[in-house]
């Protein structure tokens, strides 16, 4: 049998010999398999005695092998058949075996292939050649195992790093990377979260996330709860008040301190990209680390981001850095990236709730929780119809998110999903006082006339429409009362004096209810409203009776719940008898909306011109039996808003969100211009442009936007951004902030995206000559006006196609940026 060939030639065997072996001789030996070797000779297996062959051109192997300490050999060791050694397994070349393959220790090949019955690789494997057995790898330690064991613990970080949730016919068990039992591991979460920012496109979005959940529900239940809060971004309940939101300057000093790297270089390159989840990714995955710790888990990352989000004290900054370390040190891939923003209170994926209820209803429907494993139904929608699969989807999931209107906490929802089902949820899941709904909200309408032609013959009641702060008010039957905000935010701390004043105006009859008001500020002296700029320099947290300044009058409109039962599916004129009956007005303190129930344009247009006068906004208009239920979280055409900008002449206001600056010059330079501003189309989960602004600012506007946004600058527009190419702004920035913006006249455009489609194929809706109003910090960037809304009433109110000015077609403005 010819001798295997060396790779070097026969003179030039010390580099691979004597110059490389060093590093393992002179130092301490040790064996992975054995735990330390020790010769008995001397204790330590030096490099002159085992760690070097000498070699002049023939190798000796065909006598006996030489060693100070203790040596092992049945007999010869032969090159040309199998060579055995205790501690180091040598070869020059290619290392062929016609039989097993034995190792006690470190195997090595000329690449430093090591293997410690599982190969652990922090980056790349190194081999110059291919290692080829047929049998096994054995080791005295830890006994033997085959190749295939290996091979399936690489296998297993393989397929996790290649999870792909977003594949065509996804199986929820065949295509996972985790198995039936584990946990599931948070790079299977961060992976959905890349694919989904990777693609814009909603439907393709939910039916990602889908396989994710599909895949929880079947192989890990007891992580589904965890998995969807991390999609949410949330630690729990709205309601709870359990946020993040920790400061970009901790994040910083927990990257530096986590990956070795310098604060300024950190803080540089977040500059440079706008994301500090990407810095931090990429910090991460050039840090090499002599050990590996523990791969993340979804309910570990989930645990210890409510354990910062529950933190509070002196202490807890270094606390909280010490937890963000030790995620951050054991971040794979792009965990990092996800964990940051998260932390950050963003993850910028443009994935909102309503898609991840639809995930949720989709993932339920087609692999129902609570089978035995292997399920039996893997695709219970195989062998429908795609018309039939896509309705009955679509009535779960509208079922799903009527529940959760009504009972908005996960806590309490997927229990009963994975021990019930989802057709049980109505029974399970209902309104609860101390759980906030989310408010019934009105459409626009341009005036009296309008009103009329929508309801028609229907009877409705016109109301006073109160410029302050929605109220939800909960009575519990302890007696304790909560107040909650239009976004499910616990106010209760923020109005003690209403608190105090709720009980002496309710009934003894009333035990327990939900109260829809709005509270607003009330001059006691004159006794009369003030305007909303008053109400909002009330403290908003911890507010003690005694050092209360503006005081606050509570106009109720509706009664939700009342002693137990729910009074949502009743009609509006049900409601409010039962409202008049169980409590009592008093003057400046609890009052009940005004309203006049009339069909009359002349009587509707006089008390319009008298809401104004007494300090309101307009008239809300709302039907009385017809259609006439409460609507948890939707913007109802039962509802209409009209407002007092329509006496002017001057059309409605919208609430608009901020996408985009202009650099100002002249007078405005040093400041930002002007801005892009979009709505929010919820079906599409995306920002539509619909203007440009610049006029309506004060100086102190002006200095006031350039500092709360250049914080928000992005190096480029988020994929859920809508913007025709000739109106990109100088700046792109983040949907954080809603403006309230009135405008002259609507008119169709070819350069902005509002509500494209909807009047016209090719041309979108744009606002003639907006003017800034406020700022709205009640609303999140979701609840802007949408593009639904910007032709008011639909297709059949759209501004007619005419000549565009030089505003709308040009994409330019009438002022100097």
């Amino acid at each position: 049998m010819e001798r295997p060939e060396k790779s070097e030639g026969e003179g030039k065997e010390k580099s691979e010999g004597e110059g490389k072996e060093k590093s393992e001789g002179e130092g301490k030996e040790k064996s992975e398999g054995e735990g330390k070797e020790k010769s008995e000779g001397e204790g330590k297996e030096k490099s002159e005695g085992v760690g070097k062959k000498k070699s002049e051109g023939k190798e000796k192997s065909e006598g006996k092998e030489k060693s100070e300490g203790k040596e092992k050999s049945e007999g010869k060791k032969k090159s040309e058949g199998k060579e055995k050694s205790e501690g180091k397994e040598k070869s020059e070349g290619k290392e062929k075996s016609e039989g097993k393959e034995k190792s006690e220790g470190k195997e090595k090949s000329e690449g430093k292939e090591k293997s410690e019955g599982k190969e652990k690789s922090e980056g790349k494997e190194k081999s110059e050649g291919k290692e080829k057995s047929e049998g096994y790898i054995k080791e005295e330690a830890t006994g033997s195992r085959t190749t295939e064991d290996v091979k399936d613990k690489k296998g297993e970080k393989t397929a996790q790093a290649q999870y792909d949730p977003s594949r065509p016919n996804y199986h929820p068990v065949d295509h996972a990377c985790w198995s039936r039992g584990q946990r599931v591991p948070y790079l299977a979460v961060a992976r959905t979260f890349e694919k989904i920012e990777e693609d814009s496109g909603r439907l393709r979005n939910i039916e990602t996330l889908s396989n994710l959940l599909r895949s929880v529900i079947i192989l890990s239940p007891e992580d589904l709860l965890c998995c969807v809060y991390l999609c949410l971004n949330q630690l729990g309940p709205a309601y709870m008040g359990l946020e993040l939101g920790v400061g970009e300057t901790v994040l910083m000093k927990a990257v530096a301190q986590a990956t070795g790297r310098q604060l300024d270089k950190i803080k540089a390159e977040a500059a440079e990209k706008g994301d500090l989840g990407l810095v931090a990714e990429s910090s991460r995955n050039n840090q090499r680390m002599m050990f590996q710790p523990a791969n993340l888990i979804a309910g570990g990352v989930f645990n210890k981001l409510k354990d910062i989000g529950n933190m509070s004290g002196n202490s807890a900054m270094n606390k909280k850095i010490d937890i963000i370390k030790g995620l951050f040190v054991a971040c794979r891939f792009s965990e990092a990236r996800y964990i940051v923003r998260s932390l950050a209170g963003k993850l910028r994926i443009g994935l909102a709730e309503q898609s991840v209820l639809s995930a949720l209803s989709q993932a339920v429907c087609l692999s129902p929780p609570g089978q035995d494993f292997p399920p039996a139904v893997i695709d219970a929608g195989k062998g429908m119809s795609a018309e039939k699969q896509k309705a009955w989807i679509e009535e779960k999931s509208l079922l799903l998110k009527q529940t959760y209107c009504e009972m908005p906490n996960y806590d309490v929802i997927i229990p009963v999903i994975l021990k019930e089902g989802i057709d049980e949820l109505p029974k399970h899941c209902k309104l609860t006082p101390g759980v906030p709904l989310r408010p019934m909200l009105a459409h626009p309408t341009k005036g009296v006339g309008e009103v009329m032609k929508r309801f028609d013959e229907a009877a409705f009641t016109c109301e006073y429409k109160y410029d302050g702060e929605r109220a939800q008010i909960h009575i519990l039957e302890n007696g304790e009362v909560r107040i909650f905000s239009r976004n499910q935010e616990d106010n209760t701390t923020k109005y003690p004096d209403i608190i105090s004043r709720i009980h002496t105006v309710k009934n003894e009859s009333v035990i327990s209810c939900v109260l829809d008001t709005e509270a607003v500020a009330w001059d006691r002296e004159k006794k009369q409203i003030q305007p909303f700029q008053v109400l909002i320099t009330r403290k908003r947290k911890d507010v003690a009776a005694a050092d209360i300044k503006v005081q606050v009058c509570v106009y109720a409109f509706d009664l939700l719940y009342l002693n137990g039962e729910s009074l949502v599916k009743q009609p509006l004129s049900c409601r409010r008898a039962l409202l008049k009956k169980s409590f009592q007005e008093k003057e400046g303190e609890f009052v009940f909306a005004r309203a006049i129930d009339s069909d009359n344009t002349d009587a509707i247009a006089e008390f319009l011109e008298q809401s104004v006068r007494d300090s309101c906004e307009g008239l809300m208009v709302k039907t009385l039996e017809k259609d006439a239920t409460y609507e948890i979280a939707k913007r109802s055409h039962n509802w209409l808003k009209l407002k007092k900008d329509y006496l002017d002449g001057v059309g409605d206001t919208m609430d608009l969100c901020v996408i985009g600056a202009y650099l100002g010059k002249g007078k405005r330079a040093g400041t930002y211009g002007g801005f892009l501003l979009a709505c929010y189309d919820e079906d599409n989960e995306e920002f539509q442009s619909v203007c440009k602004i610049g006029t309506g600012f004060k100086d102190e506007d002006l200095e006031q936007h350039y500092k709360f946004l250049k914080e928000h600058i992005l190096p480029k527009p988020r994929p859920y951004y809508r913007v025709d190419q000739s109106t990109e702004p100088d700046l792109w920035l983040d949907a954080v902030q809603v403006w309230e913006v009135k405008c002259a006249d609507l008119s169709l455009s070819p350069i902005y995206k509002a509500g494209m489609g909807l009047c016209d194929p090719e041309k979108g809706i744009s606002l003639r000559f907006p003017r800034f109003l406020r700022i709205r910090d009640d609303k999140k960037p979701e609840e802007a006006t949408s593009g639904g809304q910007v032709p008011p009433l639909g297709p059949s109110e759209c501004p007619r196609s005419r000549p565009l000015d030089l505003l709308n077609v040009q994409g330019s403005a009438p002022w100097t940026f």
